[in-house]
């Protein structure tokens, strides 16, 4: 059994992206609880961190998941939910909506993402992280290289707000330069320093995963920093789990990574 700390739930509709014709690339995404569950029970999926899906630049598709989240919660012990919110001004009475149902029960996450827009300058991030501190929530945040989502860009909200709010990062940085500027020194140096800092592994270039591996055998620190997540439908989560497996080699550091953290951080 393990533990997933990231995957969506929700159908997106169909988006030109690209300047192409309107497709819809989650072909593997779940409109219903019930196929979430199915999914689980397939996978072998003790418990998972479920977040609204996204993608599209229509700001109502994402938070109109919310409710589909909380209830998934509600329903099944095996589900968290993650409420998505922005910083963005556009959407502060959408975010002002989902931060009234941050005390429900299964709420443990609140997803924040600068793909469709916004920054970490924007003002409604301190609304967001106020929040996260008041109701004992984890702030979920995208990384991917370049522009507002790059780990230089996101890193910074660790600094800022690591002291008192749990941060997970996303995908570790997203690419080449996240995790070489991550395990060289700046996940552990987080850590060091008291931050609450987390991070999941999906997408992860293959020398990733097992170079961070042997960091932390190497400076020992970071074991219980790292959670296993699938990021479905726009993961697999046969692959990621296999490659995390193969990376880590240590029975140790896999139940640390796909069952313990899970449950300090979400359960």
């Amino acid at each position: 059994m393990t533990n997933d700390a990231h995957r969506h739930l929700g159908v997106l509709p169909a988006y030109p992206f690209y300047g192409g014709p309107p497709v819809q690339p989650d072909v593997t995404a779940r409109a219903t609880i019930d196929e979430l569950l199915k999914d689980l029970d397939r996978e072998g999926t003790e418990r998972a961190l479920i977040l609204p899906n996204y993608g599209v630049p229509d700001p109502d598709v994402a938070f109109g998941f919310n409710d589909l989240v909380i209830e998934a919660a509600q329903r099944d012990d095996r589900i968290r939910a993650g409420l998505w919110v922005s910083a963005r001004a556009e959407d502060a009475h959408r975010t002002e909506k989902a931060l009234r149902n941050a005390g429900e029960p299964g709420v443990r996450a609140l997803k924040m993402s600068f793909l469709l827009g916004g920054s970490v300058d924007d003002p409604g991030v301190d609304t967001v992280f106020a929040a996260a501190r008041a109701h004992n929530l984890v702030v979920h945040v995208h990384t991917s290289p370049g522009a507002a989502s790059d780990i230089d860009r996101v890193g910074s909200l660790v600094d800022r707000y690591g002291d008192h709010v749990r941060i997970h990062l996303v995908h570790f940085g997203g690419g080449m330069s996240g995790h070489i500027k991550l395990i060289g020194s700046r996940f552990f140096d987080w850590i060091a320093a008291g931050k609450q800092v987390y991070t999941d592994l999906s997408w992860a270039i293959g020398f990733a995963p097992r170079w961070l591996a042997a960091e932390i055998d190497r400076r020992g620190l970071g074991h219980d920093r790292v959670l296993f997540a699938s990021d479905e439908p726009w993961g697999d989560h046969a692959g990621e789990l296999a490659r995390l497996r193969a990376a880590v080699g240590s029975t140790t550091l896999e139940q640390a990574f796909l069952h313990d953290t899970f449950e300090k951080l979400y359960g």
